[in-house]
């Protein structure tokens, strides 16, 4: 047999190291996460890294933070545990990771420490958001309540069908059972 395999190989080195630009096509959701994070005010966050002492760590950027929990809540990963993996295996958050891993203890502590300027934030997002089209506000129709009725209307609907079935099969029952009883010795 004399077929070539492209190389495959994990011992190959780069050439040069990738970039993190070459990632992700141009119009993924995590780009748009990262340029809407860059337009935002997290003036309030930063304020609450402001320290007199200036003990302790350098701690990971709020706007990576900020992107990882903005993007996650975007695409319904909510667990400190699944985005601390995720920054791991999946290339979008790795992207706004900036190929960095806080754990899940520093992604709950960002959380906690900073519940209400996140809100704020993702509010500043959604409005970024209706600027540019991309999203409309109105009034959000609670249909629980439809949604109740309907199976209500469909569970007596169901009720009758049953009870007219019954008395048909009742009725073609008897008639039935008189027929074998007469029909037996």
């Amino acid at each position: 047999m004399n077929k070539r395999f492209r190389v495959c190989s994990h011992d190959q080195p780069f050439l040069l190291p990738p970039s993190l630009q070459d990632w992700l096509p141009e119009d993924h959701l995590a780009r748009f996460v990262a340029d809407v994070m860059n337009e935002l005010d997290l003036s309030t966050i930063y304020a609450s890294y402001e320290r007199s002492d200036g003990r302790g760590l350098a701690a990971y950027h709020p706007v990576l933070m900020a992107r990882l929990l903005l993007y996650g809540y975007c695409i319904g990963v909510t667990s400190s545990r699944k985005i601390e993996q995720a920054t791991y295996d999946n290339v979008a958050f790795r992207y706004l990771s900036a190929d960095q891993h806080p754990d899940h203890d520093t992604l709950v502590a960002f959380r906690q420490e900073n519940v209400e300027a996140l809100a704020e934030l993702f509010v500043q997002a959604l409005r970024l958001c209706q600027k540019a089209g991309l999203v409309k506000f109105g009034q959000r129709v609670d249909r629980r309540h439809e949604d109740e009725s309907q199976r209500q209307h469909e569970a007596l609907r169901k009720v009758r069908t049953d009870q007219r079935t019954r008395t048909t099969l009742a009725g073609r029952g008897c008639a039935t059972t008189e027929a074998s009883a007469a029909n037996r010795p």
